[in-house]
């Protein structure tokens, strides 16, 4: 699985560049509960196909009705062409409880029909490759305007225009094939996240088996150069090679990478970081961003309790939650001890 709204704009890019009619929703304004975010979008083609979401499920069932052929709903089926409109669900309490809105929920979409195919590919383009972008749209013709920014903004809407900000997937680097890393990969697509997978030795990687994922065989330092870590990736290194590890991890503490960690022990950790200050002229200060042992205190035992426990923990720093002390793995156990 790639970035929700990356993967909704790809997959309308695809439809109307094949000359397939198609809309794209966007939750533009919520009023009491909600079970989508303002910004949420969801594309619906004229066959019936969607991808994203915009509720539940209720209200996306109510737009295939409306849009799309065949469909055998109230409406016609029809997929309008023109300006976008805004429409709003869950006004009165018979049609929260018919769309399934928590109580008193209320949200408004904002509707474009049939989207330029051509400015769909620009802006996927430059989400692919790593670009911030600010999409504007014209509600009194649905023209685009797209711009590159630098920082994310929510959502804005008034009588002229619809201002959205994309961001590009968030990215993670593997350093290290085996079975801890297939099944962090695999919940790492499930999450959103891009994956890519390093490791030089080819009795590893032979085994691999996780579709969807980008493997490199460089050297695990160049790999992380390569790769270009920003603040939207995460470098995690699973190898217990200290020739594998070692490099890749300085070199990422060189970069915006928003996680930075390397998995083992509370001793091997710490054997770490007296390698990189003895041989490598760093210091507690430059290595403060390095995590380990990595993962949230959870008990876990095996690979796929490990990889939930250290997915866990990406994602709590990828929302910039701040556990408690004791969910982190030195600390719990260092607790245990005494």
């Amino acid at each position: 699985m790639e970035n929700l709204d990356v993967m909704v704009l790809r997959t309308l890019r695809d439809w109307r560049q094949a000359g397939r009619r198609a809309l794209l929703a966007t939750v533009v304004r919520t009023w009491g509960s909600s079970p989508r975010p303002v910004g949420s979008i969801m594309a619906l083609a004229e066959d019936g196909a969607v991808v994203g979401s915009v509720s539940g499920g209720c209200i996306e069932d109510d737009l295939i009705a409306r849009y799309s052929r065949n469909a055998g709903g109230d409406g016609d089926g029809a997929m309008p062409s023109g300006a976008p409109e805004l429409v709003k669900y869950g006004i009165t309490a018979d049609e929260a409880h018919r769309f399934g809105l928590p109580c008193g929920g209320t949200l408004e979409l904002l509707l474009e029909y049939d989207p330029e195919p051509a400015a769909l590919a620009a802006l996927v383009a430059q989400l692919e490759q790593g670009r911030l972008m600010q999409r504007t749209v014209a509600l009194a013709d649905g023209a685009v305007q797209l711009t590159e920014t630098h920082a994310p903004d929510e959502l804005a809407v008034d009588a002229q225009k619809l201002v959205n900000t994309f961001g590009p997937e968030y990215r993670m680097l593997l350093i290290g094939a085996g079975q801890l890393a297939e099944y962090l990969a695999t919940m790492a697509r499930f999450s959103g996240f891009a994956v890519t997978l390093c490791d030089p030795r080819a009795e590893y990687r032979s085994g691999w088996s996780v579709p969807g994922v980008a493997v490199t065989t460089e050297m695990p330092d160049d790999a992380v150069i390569a790769f270009r870590p920003d603040a939207r990736s995460c470098v995690v290194a699973l190898t217990h090679d200290p020739k594998l590890d070692d490099l890749a991890l300085l070199a990422a503490l060189e970069t915006d990478a928003f996680y930075v960690g390397a998995i083992g022990s509370r001793r091997n950790a710490q054997a770490r970081r007296d390698r990189m200050i003895e041989h490598f002229d760093q210091t507690e200060a430059s290595l403060a961003r390095l995590r380990g042992p990595i993962g949230l205190y959870i008990g876990s035992k095996t690979p796929p309790e490990i990889a939930v426990s250290v997915m866990a923990e990406i994602l709590a720093v990828k929302n910039a939650v701040r556990l408690p002390r004791e969910m982190d793995v030195a600390q719990a156990k260092a607790l245990q001890d005494g």
